[in-house]
């Protein structure tokens, strides 16, 4: 017999928690279902972890500088297992955590689930009921099952490990191949380098990150192949074999056909929705294999009852603070009615390199493709006091302002704490603050904030 609910939750991630944030106050029944571990990819295999492995990157770059600063010091040497056992202590509870945090709101169900009807789920794993599978019946469902490494069409690519098991391997490669240039292999590329492993980067595209700046793309190359990073682009990868105890990568360059031999070959191409194993046919959604198709409200176009939020959307950028503010629209919409919708506007986001990329709003490519008439300010700060007191290796940013609204429209750093600053670019964009208003205004001296009028 199948239990019924207001609520099915699929996913038990940032998105996933952030509806019942809003429907277990309005007093609606609750069910989660999770098929791994309750909390998602980000604080489990991604984002909290991984800035465990970044903050030592980062000490070592400070160690690295330190002779700017008339310190003498040692070459170090990183203990790589005990750097990936402070890393796992350090999110090893949250499953159990959120859980927890869950059961207080809802039902939980673990195991894997399926549409079988517009309304109704299967659930299949560590559940009671016949042949080990449990239905449930939900007015509203909610799709925030996440999302998975990118599969490859490349012969050997079962050969290649994942972010999953850069985070837990304890033993640091000496040479390590990313196929694709994306987030992960820029960030754990970054780690290993400045760890001591050779590291390479092949991309298929023309460039690095294209859904970015190409300027702060730029330099953000730059600044990865000043640490030995070697970064290849235009490359088709066709072939991973194992060779001698190692992984050797076939790959075609400027017309040429090349290999590299490794001890990791990393899938380093992005992330899609997972979404393609939920029978999406049976629940009557209209799909393309990729990606669900929803409104304006997140909500299925075909399915009123099923919505959608977090990285099982396709389109909006895969950040974890955005899948929460995806959920609480999709709990709001639940409980009011459809009619919150998101706005992508003014998101922030960072690539957490060392030094990191930090960029919000529109590029210079996009500004000028809408028709916008923008001033463009770019400023190398390298040389700039600021910079200068720190050795900074890599101090730059471009802001646009649109000049007949004289308003921010873009800001993308790399380095100078861009990181950081790129919040107070977010505030004046998402509170229409004037860029005259924000020249005007007082900033604690000396410090990188009070760059930021020099900046625009």
């Amino acid at each position: 017999m199948a239990e019924r609910y207001d609520v099915i939750i699929l996913g038990g991630g940032n998105a996933g928690f952030g509806v019942p944030a809003v429907v277990h106050e309005a007093g609606r029944s609750i069910a989660f279902v999770e098929e791994r571990d309750f909390g998602g990819t980000c604080p489990n295999r991604g984002c909290t972890p991984k800035k465990v492995l970044v903050a030592a990157g980062h000490a070592l770059h400070e160690i690295k500088l330190a002779a700017a600063h008339g310190i003498d010091v040692g070459k170090p040497k990183l203990d790589w297992a005990k750097l990936i056992d402070r890393e796992r202590g350090m999110v090893d509870f949250i499953p159990d955590a959120m859980e927890g945090v869950a059961k207080k709101r809802g039902d939980v169900y673990h195991g894997h689930a399926k549409f079988v009807g517009p309304n109704a789920i299967e659930v299949r794993g560590e559940v009671d009921g016949p042949d080990g599978a449990q239905i449930l019946e939900g007015k509203d469902i909610v799709v925030a099952t996440g999302s998975k490494p990118m599969s490859l069409p490349i012969s050997g690519a079962e050969l290649m490990i994942t972010s999953d098991e850069m985070l837990t391997e304890r033993e640091l490669p000496e040479e390590v191949v990313f196929v694709g240039g994306g987030v992960i292999a820029l960030e754990f590329g970054h780690v290993y380098a400045r760890a001591g492993a050779k590291v390479t980067i092949l991309e298929v595209m023309d460039r690095l990150l294209p859904r970015l700046d190409a300027d702060a793309v730029a330099k953000v190359q730059e600044e990865s192949e000043r640490i030995g990073i070697t970064v290849k682009t235009g490359v088709k990868v066709s072939q991973i074999t194992k060779s001698n105890g190692r992984l050797q990568v076939l790959f075609e360059h400027d017309g040429a056909v090349h290999t590299l031999d490794a001890d990791r070959v990393v899938n380093g191409a992005g992330r899609v929705a997972n979404v393609d194993t939920l029978d999406l046919a049976a629940g009557g959604i209209s799909h393309d294999g990729i990606r669900i198709e929803v409104d304006a409200y997140l909500r299925s176009t075909t399915n009123p009852s099923v919505w959608v939020c977090g990285d099982a959307l396709v389109g909006p950028a895969q950040l974890s603070p955005l899948a929460t503010v995806e959920g609480r629209i999709v709990g709001r919409n639940i409980v009011d009615g459809a009619k919150h919708s998101p706005d992508y506007a003014n998101v922030p986001s960072c690539v957490h390199t060392v030094p990191a990329f930090a960029s919000v709003g529109l590029t210079e490519q996009e500004a000028r493709a809408s028709g916008l008439e923008v001033d463009v300010s770019t400023n190398d700060m390298t040389g700039w006091f600021s910079a200068k007191s720190y050795a900074e290796t890599a101090a730059w940013a471009k802001v646009l302002v649109d000049r007949a609204k004289d308003r921010i429209v873009g800001a993308h750093m790399v380095g100078h704490h861009g990181e950081e600053l790129i919040h107070l670019f977010a505030l004046a964009m998402s509170h229409d603050i004037p860029v005259s208003k924000l020249k005007d205004d007082q900033f604690a001296f000396p410090t990188f904030s009070s760059d930021v009028k020099n900046l625009l």
